[in-house]
């Protein structure tokens, strides 16, 4: 209960009074309830009662009185006792209008289609790349260099420099925040400690974990060369995630790293990963998924690779496409390169994408939507039904399983 929302509770008294009269009770709702983790949690309850969703209106931004006219996302469900035939989702076109269509099913998450709850998975259905969060330091700032610490070290020390690496998390890679760390293997300990600055640091890692309240914590003292979580680095290159990302870019950040780089565990990697998949996070397909699925962080998409990235169906790809693919990941780094210095949050607003930027990924949409049904999606609103569709198919293949509607 603790993971749901507030309103979730008036949507089981609404449930409750249903089920003894035939009244329809629709609310205006915050629209995490249809998104995310609540959706397994909530909807069962509500759909073991014997209701469904007699009509909603997908997420759209309400104002209200408040103060600089402050606005939530919100969306409208009812739901009803009763057995309808059919149901009407309203929802905004590209075109900003509100449109309406009357569809057989329609499931927990606004999408047309047969129940379904989408719940998170340790590997991806589809067999995509693994993902996993990045590397926790928990060395009270020891490990962390800003730039020129670094630069300082490395040249008073130029023994020291292969121990240095860029740190990368959500806010370093999405504004172009430089920082450097210290990345020691177990092999190099005796030869880093020759440092005079890397050993001084040690120390410091050493004392704040042995005076950490946590046992966990304190059992890593007596190896303040290493992070106390250590996820892994990419050999050759690594392709980074951030955890949250605003809701007013059209695409999710994601980029790719060098050997020389340590992702934190405030961003996901994917770790020497072939980077056609660096084209499936980077696409318009995906985001929306991310969005439906993941949920968000007040208004800002919310990452997750057990519930967004394992969950997102994908189909087989041949050789042919992952080479355009993979050629169409290499366009969108191109097209950033060329507007360096430029950083992902100057280049992704909306108002301001450069539009060689913008060709490039929508080249990106392009080639994989016709991957999926041979030619561009109209909407987000068929993208969805696509991706719930395949969903379906993919993890009823691997259970045996069918999806009941309701």
């Amino acid at each position: 209960w603790k993971s749901l929302d507030y309103v979730a509770g008036w949507f089981l008294k609404a449930a409750d009074y249903g089920t003894q009269s035939k009244a329809i009770s629709a609310f205006v709702t915050t629209n995490s309830i249809c998104q995310g983790v609540q959706v397994p949690i909530l909807w069962p309850i509500i759909f073991s009662t014997g209701h469904q969703i007699a009509f909603a209106h997908t997420s759209f931004k309400w104002a209200n009185l408040a103060s600089h006219n402050a606005g939530v996302m919100v969306a409208i469900v009812a739901i009803t006792h009763e057995r309808n035939k059919s149901r009407t989702l309203f929802s905004i076109d590209d075109r900003g209008e509100t449109v309406a269509k009357i569809v057989e099913n329609l499931n927990a998450y606004l999408v047309t289609g047969k129940g379904i709850n989408i719940s998170p998975t340790r590997m991806s259905i589809s067999g995509c790349a693994y993902m996993d969060l990045g590397n926790m330091p928990k060395d009270g700032g020891n490990f962390l260099l800003s730039f020129s610490e670094a630069e300082a070290l490395t040249k008073a020390e130029p023994s020291s420099e292969k121990y240095v690496f860029d740190f990368v998390g959500s806010q370093e890679f999405v504004k172009g925040i430089v920082r450097r760390c210290l990345w020691i293997e177990d092999a190099q300990v005796e030869d880093a400690r020759k440092s005079q600055e890397i050993a001084r640091r040690l120390e410091g890692v050493r004392r704040m974990r042995l005076a950490s309240d946590a046992e966990s914590t304190r059992a890593y003292a007596d190896r303040p060369h290493r992070f106390k979580q250590i996820q892994g680095r990419g050999l050759k290159s690594t392709i980074v995630v951030p955890k949250v990302s605003s809701e007013r870019r059209l695409y999710l950040p994601v980029g790719l790293l060098s050997r020389h780089s340590i992702v934190s565990d405030n961003a996901f990697a994917l770790y020497d990963a072939p980077l056609w998949n660096m084209a499936l996070i980077a696409s318009r397909l995906h985001l929306i998924w991310i969005a439906t699925v993941c949920g968000k962080l007040e208004t800002r998409y919310r990452y997750s690779n057990t519930l967004g990235w394992n969950t997102f169906p994908v189909l087989t790809l041949t050789e042919k496409n992952k080479a355009d693919l993979t050629s169409c990941a290499e366009n969108i780094l191109l097209a950033r390169e060329a507007h360096f210095p430029a950083t992902i949050a100057d280049l992704y607003d909306p108002e301001n994408m450069p539009a060689d930027l913008r060709a490039a990924h929508d080249r990106n949409d392009e080639v994989l939507e016709r991957i999926y049904i041979g030619r561009r999606f109209k909407n987000d609103t068929e993208r969805l039904e696509k991706l719930f569709e395949l969903y379906t198919k993919m993890t009823e293949a691997k259970t045996g399983s069918k999806t009941i509607g309701v």
